[in-house]
């Protein structure tokens, strides 16, 4: 996605939830992040959100403008409305958080080693080669991820399992690295 594809279903999402106010939880969040973010990031071709003042309201967005939507079809681009529960963060994370704006439109994003703790926790491949490519450009410390691992609301089994999957992707990255 680009930018300008961005904000483009951050418009459509506010005018069908009437909202003004977003938080942006999931890879697409580096298009406010890092401006000039390696291409290898910017693979993930939907952009994941949720009114912050009214998550409820994320099925709304996810029904007309989501995956194998009318708008999807045409743009090649949809919504993927999400919850606050979607994305698993430190419990302090809105704390880092920065706000971005779109026109009259407020954008919230996770900092960047708490967004890239959510892509641990949900631990698909896809996530694993964002964090792999997040460490390979020193764009987020193996180090400060497992400290924020440590703070998470979660039992010690999973924050465990956590903590060994970043050293082996930091691991991976170092040896990807020419």
């Amino acid at each position: 996605m680009q930018r300008s594809e961005v904000e483009h279903v951050l418009r459509a999402a506010a005018a069908i939830a009437q909202e003004q106010s977003f938080v942006v939880v999931g890879s697409q969040a580096l298009l406010f992040l890092l401006p000039n973010a390696p291409d290898a990031l910017l693979v993930s071709r939907e952009l994941d959100l949720y009114p912050a003042l009214s998550p409820e309201k994320s099925d709304l967005i996810d029904g007309a403008i989501g995956a194998l939507s009318s708008f999807d079809t045409t743009f090649r681009y949809p919504a993927d409305g999400v919850g606050p529960e979607t994305a698993v963060m430190p419990p302090d994370w809105m704390q880092r958080a920065t706000l971005h704006y779109v026109g009259e439109l407020t954008v919230i994003c996770a900092d960047l080693h708490d967004l890239a703790l959510s892509k641990c926790v949900a631990a698909r491949e896809k996530d694993a080669t964002f964090v792999r490519e997040l460490i390979r450009h020193s764009l987020v410390s193996a180090a400060l991820l497992k400290a924020r691992a440590d703070m998470l609301d979660a039992a010690q089994h999973l924050v465990a399992k956590i903590l060994a999957w970043i050293d082996r992707r930091a691991l991976e990255a170092r040896t990807d690295t020419p």
